[in-house]
């Protein structure tokens, strides 16, 4: 859980109890001022998001599991593997992840359509293809055992956070109340980019054919990626601004398709997993939990 200045991972062990690490943490765009500007901050978020992500995903997989300790190990040596494991792991990920999402649409909008120089019918189509690997996607990970109980945490999260922002007590009995679908979700924010990317490479592409007279696949994908930033700082802003205005009909209607998207992303939790949840807010907040505890609050960032 991420809160003004810090930010805490809370770990169930295999023996039963929680364990918590807190970090301070003053974000790039309070060291910096123009990173806070819009469409600038949505990317530098994204990727502080990112790093803690990957922090904390490794802290609670040295936690959670252990090195066997029947075996003679360096622990340096453990650590050190495991990180290099990590970082191997995320590269390839995002790798499959740009070719999947990326370019994988973009080449077979060429290769079947012959509809290169209709720059927004051709968007269109490399979106619809965008959505369907989207969803293809979490529908397979969404079987693994692993996959539900992370998608029981991610709708612990949102429950805790859904209390918090409601001024409620954060007690396992106030979180129950609440919904795991949150408007400011990260797979809100997915759905989001992915219409914002059809639009403005539409745009992009028109522009490109007008200069140009033409657009091949090679130049489209350098394009497109180089311009993936922009995509993401668009859709934040978006993002925010439904969830400010979350009763007008057009916020609703841009935030319906990502809360309709965790109906898979996120599981009901159980009592034991709300509980990992409020512990790792509290702890974040630190001392300063009471100040906080009581008010009605949006919280700025997304999970």
């Amino acid at each position: 859980m991420r809160v003004p200045g810090a930010y805490a991972t809370a770990v169930r062990l295999p023996d039963g109890t929680i364990t918590i690490k807190r970090e301070e943490f003053t974000p790039l765009g309070e060291r910096y001022p123009i990173l806070k500007k819009p469409f600038i901050r949505g990317v530098i978020g994204l990727y502080e998001s990112f790093k803690i992500g990957l922090a904390t995903l490794q802290l609670s997989a040295d936690l959670a599991l252990p090195p066997d300790k029947t075996k003679p190990q360096d622990g340096r040596t453990v650590s050190f593997f495991s990180r290099l494991t990590t970082f191997f792991t995320t590269v390839l990920a995002l790798a499959l992840g740009f070719a999947l999402f990326a370019i994988v649409p973009l080449f077979l909008t060429t290769k079947l359509l012959n509809i290169e120089r209709q720059a927004i019918a051709f968007n269109i189509v490399t979106g619809v293809w965008r959505v369907i690997f989207f969803l293809v996607y979490l529908g397979l990970i969404s079987s693994l055992k692993d996959i539900q109980r992370l998608f029981q945490y991610h709708g612990a999260e949102h429950k805790v956070v859904y209390a918090f922002e409601n001024g409620q007590d954060l007690t396992v009995a106030n979180a129950c109340n609440y919904s795991t679908h949150h408007p400011r979700c990260g797979t809100s924010f997915i759905f989001i980019v992915l219409l914002v990317s059809i639009l403005f490479y539409a745009l992009i592409d028109t522009l490109i054919i007008w200069s140009l007279g033409n657009i091949n696949l090679q130049f489209r994908i350098i394009a497109h990626l180089l311009l993936l930033p922009v995509v993401a700082g668009i859709g934040y802003e978006l993002l925010k601004l439904t969830a400010k205005y979350q009763q007008h009909w057009l916020a609703q209607a841009l935030s319906a398709p990502g809360l309709w998207l965790q109906y898979i992303t996120t599981k009901q939790p159980d009592d034991t997993q709300i509980e990992v949840a409020i512990t790792a807010l509290k702890n974040a907040f630190g001392d300063r939990y009471q100040e906080f505890v009581g008010h009605e609050y949006i919280a700025e960032a997304i999970d």
